[in-house]
């Protein structure tokens, strides 16, 4: 297996309105707090550099305390200077969001040639509430998802001057200066919870597949769904082009462990994802098949989870090294899953260190048989 360490830069406030979304009002922001939590963050990811793991993820989302990084590219920038030999996954951005998406194209590429070919491009769709943020019309949401992809790919791969004329976006010159250093673009990744729509698009391109806070019941299901896809496309999947990401504690003993997950892990569902369901899904986010689909299989909302619930769910995995290795096994042999992101709240930030510094140490080296093997070659491109 592959690591990647992942961050969301949460702002970790505890508040008693009905959403941490859209609506939060950012007067409860200290930027001076903001300024200290930033360079904390940042130091977590050169420190996970310098532990082993094998990429560092950064994503995006908007006007939340959940996570407080509107622009990963920025992230992104200050990473490629910062580290030296991990992948930089940004996972991702909102496609459908952008009104110029073109822009992405161009910053990807800058980010490519500066970081030496160390870019992962994750194209994703953006969860409701960003739509609410942003003011676009969840509606045209996969359209746009598509159209904006199709042309990233484009101005990556195709001389340019070239002219773009789609439904959403036109462009009489599409001509991006520079152009990836990696051939033929960045490995794109696709980060998802399991829309029928997105599995069949990305296993058509043989995008790998990113399983995003999860139940492990239902990564399986996709994982499954996903396979017969590559296969109705001639191929079979890596178990590179399966990805799982789920926040991890690792303690000295169990019971540690759960202790600090229940005041960390909780904050993520019941403080962070904290928004009423219109936000989670607007009006035509979802097409009608995978709505259908939603309503027959009912979930909780994150803030109906218990701790026993994100436990036994698979949606945490938290415990001793020895625990922690036992319950990674699941994902590396029964799923096949050939990359994990996580993120180890710890709590402070000392703390966190010293969390990451046991699982490099003590859970990260039982799973490095395939350490060798270049887990982006061929793949999502």
């Amino acid at each position: 297996m592959k690591f990647y360490y992942f961050h969301l830069m949460p702002y970790p406030m505890e508040h008693d309105a009905p959403s941490s979304w859209v609506t939060l009002s950012n007067r409860h922001y200290d930027p001076e707090v903001g300024h200290a939590l930033y360079n904390q963050y940042l130091d977590q990811f050169e420190h996970a550099e310098r532990l082993g793991w094998d990429g560092l993820c950064v994503n995006e989302h908007h006007q939340n305390c959940y996570g407080t990084m509107p622009s990963p590219n920025l992230m992104a920038a200050m990473l490629a200077r910062r580290t030296t030999r991990a992948k930089i996954a940004i996972l991702g951005n909102g496609l459908p969001l952008r009104e110029n998406p073109l822009r992405i194209a161009e910053e990807i590429a800058m980010l490519d040639v500066v970081s030496g070919g160390r870019i992962i491009s994750g194209f994703v769709r953006g969860i409701g509430p960003e739509y609410f943020s942003t003011a676009v019309n969840p509606t045209h949401s996969r359209e746009r998802f598509y159209e904006a992809a199709e042309l990233i790919v484009r101005a990556w791969t195709e001389p340019g001057p070239f002219a773009f004329d789609g439904r959403f976006y036109r462009y009489p010159f599409v001509n991006p200066w520079p152009r990836p250093l990696q051939k033929p673009h960045p490995p794109i990744w696709c980060p998802s919870q399991g829309s029928s729509e997105t599995v069949e698009w990305a296993a058509q391109r043989r995008i790998p597949y990113l399983m995003v806070f999860t139940p492990i019941k239902r990564i399986a299901q996709i994982y499954g769904e996903y396979r017969e896809a590559c296969e109705r496309y001639g191929y079979q999947a890596s178990r590179y082009q399966l990805t799982v990401n789920l926040p991890i504690v690792v303690a000295e003993n169990d019971e540690k462990a759960r202790t600090i997950a229940r005041q960390t892990a909780l904050w993520v569902y019941h403080t962070g994802l904290r928004m009423p369901l219109t936000f989670w899904l607007p009006p035509g986010y979802l097409t009608e098949s995978s709505f259908r689909r939603s309503l027959a299989v009912p979930r909780k909302l994150p803030t109906e989870l218990s701790f026993e619930d994100l436990e036994e769910g698979g949606y945490i995995i938290c415990g001793s090294p020895a625990t922690v290795r036992d319950k990674l096994r699941v994902f590396s042999d029964e799923l096949s899953a050939g990359i994990v992101c996580s993120g180890l709240p710890a709590g402070s930030h000392a703390a966190t260190l010293d969390m990451m510094e046991m699982f490099a140490q003590e859970v990260m080296p039982h799973f490095r048989e395939d350490a060798g093997v270049d887990e982006t070659a061929g793949i999502g491109r």
